[in-house]
């Protein structure tokens, strides 16, 4: 059994600049999952820098906070409660369009990697 304390997990700025708390993962945990999930946190005003997955897909849920969501040429409003799938090597970002933090769940399939990430700047 695996039990932690979110609270307790160290944050980190990914690749795409979204701050990330990584859940559960096998490259961190003793698990053998098909998946990582991880916590995101984009700040009021900002958004994450436009990336694509090479080899994953991604499915973020909204827990707090309002924003934007922009796959390839599709822009939508997500909320809390939403559920966004994301299909590997789209271009996506996520921006912060409410006036507290955005935070949502990423899980990503097969597990996210550094190097999986491709940053367009």
């Amino acid at each position: 059994m695996i039990i932690k304390d979110v609270d307790k997990i160290e944050e980190f700025v990914a690749g795409d600049g979204t701050w990330i708390k990584e859940l559960l993962s096998p490259k961190n945990d003793p698990v053998f999952t098909s998946y990582s999930i991880a916590l995101a946190k984009i700040d009021p005003g900002r958004k994450s820098i436009p990336h694509k997955l090479q080899f994953s897909s991604e499915v973020y849920i909204i827990i707090k906070g309002i924003g934007i969501i922009h796959i390839e040429e599709e822009a939508r409003e997500v909320k809390p409660g939403n559920i966004i799938y994301i299909p590997k090597r789209s271009l996506q970002f996520i921006e912060n369009s409410g006036m507290e933090e955005l935070i949502f769940y990423c899980i990503v399939d097969p597990p996210w990697k550094q190097e999986d990430e491709v940053v367009i700047v």
